[in-house]
Order: C-alpha cells, then sequence, then structure tokens
C-alpha cells in the first residue's frame, strides 16, 4: 500500500466514523471492524424476511453476503429491545479479544444511529436446538462419534473461557441453542451478550439472573450468586442432552419423565442410565463411554457448586484421561428442591418445552421471575439491563 493510499484509507475511515453516533464506550473499541447500516442493509436484501435464519428476545438474525464475498450472521438488536448498551459493548469486547476453535468469530459491528448490529461468521449446520433437539427435522446423522466430538468440543471452549482468558468469563447462558455447527460439525459457543467477566479476585458475582431455566445452576437462579460453576451445571444439563437427545423439559411426555435431570438421577441410582441413550443411534454407540458421559453430566449438575468438577477436569474426564468415580457423584441440584414449587403433574394445557434457531439473539432474562418460568415451561422472559453487584463472600 502506498503512503497516499494509507492516508486516504485513514481518512476515509475516520470520517465513517464520524457520521456515526456511536456512544462514548464504543468509540474506546479498536479492535472491531465497523459496518455502515446501509452496507448490511444491502448484505441481507434490505433485512428481508427470506434470509432471516433466527429470532428471539434481543432482536432477529439474517444470513448476508458482505462486501468482500463472506457470508455473515448478522444478528440486529431490536429498537425495542430492553438489552442496553452494556451488552452490546460486552458481547463486542469479549469476542473481539479471543478466539478459539470452539468458539464463534466475530466479524464486526454497526453502531450507527439507533442500530445495535454485530456481525458473526455463519454456521452451516445451525444449532444443536435445531439439528439434534429440534424433533427429526434435521438431515444430519448424530452418531455417537460425532455426539463424542461435540461434547469434548463444547467442554475445551468453555475451559478456555474460565481458565486461559483473563479475566475469566462466565458464559451465563450455555444451552443447545447456543451451540452451532459448522460444516464439520464442529460445535462452536456463541451468544457472549449475557457474559461476565469477573475479576481473579473475586469469588463470584451478585446479579439478577441471567440465562434459560432447565439450564440454571440452582445457588445462581435463587440466589443470583454467578461463579464458574454455574456454567459448569448448564454444562452437565447440556452433555446430557446429547447423549439423549431431547430437552431438558418435555412436559408431553408421562409425569415421571419430563424432566431430564431428574430422570437421569432416577435411572443412575437404578443403575440403568443406559435407558436414557438416544435410540435414534440404533444401539451403534458405546456403552461404557455414552454411561461415562452421563455420569460426567452428574458430575456437573451437583447440588453444592463447590462438589462440580472445572471444565478442564471435565475434558480430561470426557476424553478418558481422568477415571470418573461413583462414588462422587452427588444428587443433582433442582430448582424445585429449592422452592415452594411442585414441577411434577403439570397441568396438560402446559404448552411443551420449544427451541428456536441458532441464532437466537437471546433467550435470557436479566430479571427472571422464576416462578412463572417454572410453572409455564418457558425458557424466555424479557430481557432488561442487569444491575450488578460485586462481593467477595465465596460460595
Amino acid at each position: 500500500m502506498t503512503c497516499f493510499s494509507f492516508l486516504f484509507s485513514r481518512r476515509v475511515d475516520s470520517s465513517t466514523r464520524r457520521n456515526f453516533d456511536v456512544d462514548e464506550e464504543v468509540s474506546g473499541i479498536h479492535d472491531v471492524k465497523l459496518y455502515t447500516y446501509k452496507e448490511l442493509r444491502i448484505a441481507t436484501e434490505d433485512f428481508s424476511e427470506a434470509n432471516k435464519i433466527g429470532e428471539g428476545g434481543f432482536g432477529s438474525v439474517h444470513k448476508g453476503r458482505l462486501k468482500d464475498g463472506k457470508i455473515a450472521a448478522i444478528k440486529v438488536l431490536s429498537a425495542e429491545s430492553r438489552q442496553g448498551v452494556r451488552e452490546f459493548l460486552t458481547e463486542i469486547d469479549v469476542i473481539s479479544k479471543i478466539e478459539h476453535e470452539n468458539l464463534v468469530k466475530l466479524y464486526g459491528c454497526c453502531v450507527e444511529g439507533n442500530h445495535r448490529i454485530l456481525v458473526y461468521n455463519y454456521l452451516e449446520n445451525n444449532s444443536l436446538a435445531q439439528t439434534l433437539l429440534g424433533g427429526g427435522h434435521s438431515s444430519i446423522q448424530f452418531s455417537w462419534v460425532t455426539r463424542s466430538k461435540i461434547c469434548i468440543g463444547v467442554a475445551r471452549g468453555l475451559a478456555f473461557l474460565h481458565e486461559e482468558v483473563r479475566p475469566y468469563i462466565v458464559h451465563r447462558d450455555i444451552k443447545a441453542s447456543n451451540i452451532l455447527l459448522d460444516k464439520d460439525l464442529t460445535p462452536k459457543i456463541s451468544d457472549f451478550g449475557l457474559a461476565k467477566l469477573i475479576p481473579p479476585n473475586l469469588t463470584h458475582v451478585s446479579t439478577r439472573v441471567a440465562g434459560t431455566i432447565g439450564y440454571l445452576a440452582p445457588e445462581y437462579a435463587i440466589r443470583g450468586q454467578l461463579t464458574r460453576k454455574a456454567d459448569v451445571y448448564s454444562f452437565g444439563v447440556l452433555l446430557v442432552e446429547i447423549v439423549s437427545g431431547r430437552c431438558n423439559t418435555n412436559t408431553r411426555l408421562p409425569v415421571e419423565e419430563q424432566y431430564l435431570l431428574e430422570r437421569t438421577w432416577e435411572l443412575y441410582e437404578r443403575k440403568e442410565l443406559i435407558l436414557l441413550v438416544d435410540t435414534a443411534m440404533d444401539g451403534h454407540f458405546d456403552a461404557e463411554e455414552a454411561c461415562r458421559f452421563l455420569k460426567i453430566g452428574l458430575l456437573c449438575t451437583q447440588d453444592t457448586p463447590k462438589l462440580r468438577p472445572s471444565m478442564s477436569t471435565v475434558v480430561k474426564m470426557l476424553t478418558g484421561d481422568i477415571e470418573v468415580y461413583d462414588k462422587k457423584i452427588t444428587k443433582p441440584g433442582l430448582i424445585s428442591d429449592f422452592m415452594d414449587l411442585k414441577v411434577r403433574g403439570p397441568s396438560k394445557n402446559k404448552p411443551n418445552r420449544t427451541t428456536s434457531s441458532s441464532y437466537i439473539v437471546s433467550s435470557g432474562s436479566d430479571n427472571l421471575d422464576t416462578t412463572t418460568a417454572m410453572s409455564s415451561g418457558a425458557s424466555t422472559t424479557a430481557p432488561t439491563t442487569p444491575t450488578t453487584t460485586i462481593t467477595t463472600t465465596s460460595i
């Protein structure tokens, strides 16, 4: 590049930036490409319905072709969304600074006027929510080898966030719809809009709850105590979902089978975990390994947070480098055990839990009415800007 072209490109870039109505905080972010609203509108054919690939509480996501030819997932925060600049900035700041094989890649963002848009790499095979747990609408064959690869990949991505990034990151919304699959079915953890960065000198953060009922650790759902062990709990639920091929809650099943974690514990006590393995594999799986994975899921969801393993330990257990001992498995933490709720015997009119697109903008709530969510079977409520109090109390 000549000196002239370099200076010219800098002039155009700074002129473009001046035309943005950029919040003071956003202008401080330098490592992210800034797109104009016009070029993203062109990329998505005016954000057409035909290009929409997801929708959630924070807005919608469209598939688009950028000027350089890249296919992207363009995540548009709705004007009505109550997600504030804080969550938007968190997602930009977090993803722009980290790279890992099992995390989505952020291309850039748009912060023009009232528009808040994130641009990600597009992943061809949608999410686990739509493909594996979506009721048979996917042509992907999830063999045991594929499921094992996905479980280990997600575990490695979380271990990276928890133990290699500084300050470490608690995702807060690990679930099937936030695990995307590329063309090789390599899993990518997405949606860092709810992520919390916790300084290393603190043991936990107390915050209003953000996340999805069914995946929430009880100590977080009820008392707002957030540590890495809350993510470990969510991963444990996800792990059982992947092995069993079913959602963590399904009110269309008989009462005793509606709640996957409770069912897993019951079968574990009866030494019949094998009955939980997805029948869609027609018996073509390693029974010993599948049961080991389910036991790891139980270890991750234990009631006492300190008993749950770290994610790096989980990776080693999944790969067989560390043995899984039954005597270390205690009863999982179930929200119903801590509340004046009877999750058993729900109304027959209670709607079935559904999953939405892989590129769902968010299904978490920062002001979660747990009673309502549990009794309705819903996985989402309207998100709000979180109010966070930093504490130094251990749990």
